[in-house]
């Protein structure tokens, strides 16, 4: 792990973080992390920290998240994050991961069948052609192969029904949107800054996304099942949250 993003400052959102750094810090860890947060978290865990006079192993980095504006907050040459403003009780941000697309592969067997110099691989790689000793050109479809498509994940928790979304998020390949209650509690879910399965399901709906995944659930609900048959009803690609869930992108696809 070496970014985290936290939404908001509601605790069930990061009182667990002091003790993810401990543990990190007991356990050797020298990598630095990053924590992308609104503002005051830092001063949160510096007080814990302070408090029981830790002082940490490996570099700890915190960026805050704009309030009212969104931007991206981290990039490297696989990715890109970048927050989405959400309508909740208090300053709140989702997420939205953009993978970017990758280098073609080139086909290794004609690398020395067509004699390719070793410095000429990566333009290839980028879509350039290669022409032979001959003048022959050889096209670039016919000496490489496609990557995987780059993939996007949005990350909507909590949040009222918020249309402004949709145009941000339109055909991302996962969508995980709150669903804290069931639809007839609409008026609950309005009242505290929260949206229904119905909710998730229209942003879904609407924005065209290829999955949209379930959670933070009221703990009224004791089967969350109950929570994605209503979903299923308006958005039929609907899966559930659970914790240790891991998904495969490439499976979602199939």
């Amino acid at each position: 792990i070496g970014h985290i993003f936290i939404s908001h400052l509601h605790g069930d959102h990061y009182f667990g973080l002091i003790g993810l750094i401990s543990s990190m810090h007991l356990l050797g860890r020298n990598k630095e992390l990053h924590i992308y947060a609104h503002s005051q978290l830092e001063d949160i865990i510096n007080l814990q920290l302070n408090a029981s006079h830790t002082e940490l192993k490996f570099p700890l980095f915190f960026h805050s998240i704009p309030e009212m504006k969104e931007e991206v907050l981290f990039e490297d040459d696989h990715l890109s994050v970048s927050n989405l403003l959400l309508n909740h009780s208090i300053n709140c941000s989702g997420f939205l991961f953009k993978q970017k697309k990758s280098r073609r592969k080139i086909k290794k067997d004609l690398v020395s069948k067509l004699k390719i110099p070793f410095e000429k691989i990566s333009s290839i790689q980028d879509g350039a052609d290669w022409i032979d000793n001959n003048g022959l050109i050889i096209k670039n479809k016919d000496i490489t192969l496609k990557n995987s498509p780059p993939y996007t994940y949005a990350f909507c928790t909590d949040t009222r029904y918020n249309e402004k979304l949709i145009n941000k998020i339109i055909g991302v390949d996962l969508l995980y949107h709150e669903t804290t209650f069931k639809k007839e509690l609409t008026n609950r879910a309005n009242d505290t800054g929260h949206s229904t399965t119905f909710d998730a399901a229209e942003i879904a709906r609407k924005a065209g996304v290829k999955y949209l995944m379930i959670g933070h659930f009221s703990q009224r609900y004791k089967e969350t099942s109950e929570l994605l048959y209503e979903t299923k009803d308006n958005f039929k690609n609907s899966i559930l949250a659970k914790t240790g869930l891991t998904l495969d992108f490439k499976n979602l696809h199939a």
